[in-house]
């Protein structure tokens, strides 16, 4: 290939301006996505955390783990949080069924088909007193328009007036986000749990995501109030597309506030066992092993913290009541569900990222994705199903949802779809 161009004789001028265009044009997509002042900020970041770090890991799949003084660790630097008291567990069970159900007693004995912590301990784990803390490439947070704004889900603009659907919460209705979930609303809820159906969508594009999740909201969508924990398949935040563990909060729908995991101040991490934003294994696969994750929302009733547990007895860490004002309570909404962020949404040419596994919802075969055991909490500390629920979504031709209620034990919730498609063009 050299030698085909040189034999062209291309003179000495030509090749300086077109060396010249090379290095020039190299160099504004590189100042573009690091410029010097972001370089440094970027680097500071790093150094403070490896200045905190104990010990370190390397796992299997590349990721590099930093035990990190749990004392040090990316919250306190929230300065809401400068006097926070660390909540080492919660103050009581959580895991209080109103029923036993058969689907219940199965789900305990059976433990096969539920991703246990070891998947996160291959390679050791981090000591005690210390938390894992995912090392991200340096090339990664360097990609967003700031460094604050890393981590966090792009701000939703305001709905058209033609769009808002009053007979809706108003916190569903955002711009530039595709979703399919049953929701209850209309009470108080301190928690909400799941068991999901864990897959690895495929995503077009490095600023788009697919997310499936518990969430609960409070607050109108310009300014809404959200917890969630789930997996995710984001490039943006991850730097590639494996599906991982995250959780996500935000105090004002996004603008300002909130982010992914621990890259920025406000998750209070607890466990030293689960590195957030670690990948997942096994996935589940069409006509193989329907593999899950059970996540677990709530509020302890005597600080106020709202708790992520993993796996019915790995309580990952909590957001303090501190960072929120609606979620000072309870919230107004609970979700179960899946998410699509794209800028190709609702014009032609519509997004290929998928939601779930990219199949529309199969009840029968179980072949999309799927969240059973879907359960909450009100008032008092007794899990139970809502006694109302009800399936939402933005684009049914593009990712579609259904319902399982009826003839069966413990209601079930199907959701997903390919994006782009025929009917979806």
């Amino acid at each position: 290939m050299a030698g085909s161009f040189c034999s062209r004789g291309l003179p000495l001028e030509g090749m300086v301006i077109l060396l010249g265009i090379i290095i020039f044009g190299f160099g504004i997509g590189e100042c573009n996505l690091m410029p010097g002042k972001k370089i440094l900020e970027v680097r500071e970041k790093i150094k403070h955390l490896k200045s905190n770090t104990v010990s370190r890991l390397q796992r299997g799949d590349g990721d590099i783990i930093d035990c990190i003084d749990i004392y040090k660790q990316p919250a306190f630097d929230h300065p809401a949080l400068r006097n926070h008291t660390i909540q080492m567990a919660p103050s009581y069970d959580p895991n209080i069924e109103e029923t036993t159900t058969k689907a219940n007693r199965l789900q305990n004995q059976d433990s096969s088909m539920n991703l246990a912590s070891r998947l996160w301990q291959k390679s050791g784990s981090c000591p005690k007193g210390t938390i894992p803390v995912r090392r991200l490439p340096q090339k990664v947070p360097l990609k967003t328009n700031s460094l604050e704004d890393y981590g966090r889900k792009k701000p939703c603009s305001s709905p058209p007036l033609t769009r808002i659907n009053k007979d809706i919460s108003s916190n569903l209705q955002q711009s530039n986000r595709s979703v399919a979930i049953l929701l209850t609303e209309g009470y108080s809820y301190s928690g909400v749990k799941g068991d999901i159906k864990v897959w690895n969508p495929h995503v077009e594009s490095d600023d788009e995501y697919s997310t499936s999740q518990v969430s609960l909201k409070s607050g109108p969508y310009y300014d809404f109030e959200s917890v969630e924990a789930g997996w995710a398949v984001n490039p943006s935040v991850y730097g590639d597309r494996k599906t991982r563990l995250f959780v996500y909060w935000t105090a004002d729908a996004s603008k300002k506030t909130g982010c992914f995991d621990l890259t920025c101040p406000g998750f209070v991490q607890t466990s030293s066992e689960i590195a957030l934003g670690a990948a997942i294994y096994p996935l589940s696969v069409p006509s193989g092993l329907p593999y899950q994750i059970t996540l677990f929302i709530f509020k302890d009733p005597n600080t106020g913290n709202w708790w992520v547990q993993y796996g019915e007895k790995i309580n990952l860490g909590y957001w303090p009541p501190d960072l929120f004002a609606w979620l000072r309570g309870n919230a107004e909404t609970a979700e179960w569900g899946g998410e699509v962020y794209s800028s190709k949404l609702e014009h032609p040419p519509h997004t290929k990222t998928a939601m779930g596994n990219g199949q529309f919802p199969d009840y029968v075969s179980g072949n999309s994705g799927c969240i059973k055991r879907m359960r909450i909490r009100e008032n008092s500390l007794v899990l139970k199903f809502p006694e109302w629920v009800s399936t939402f979504l933005h684009e049914y031709r593009c990712y579609d949802a259904e319902y399982i209620g009826d003839y069966i034990e413990d209601p079930e919730f199907y959701y997903g779809g390919p994006g782009q498609n025929p009917l979806c063009p």
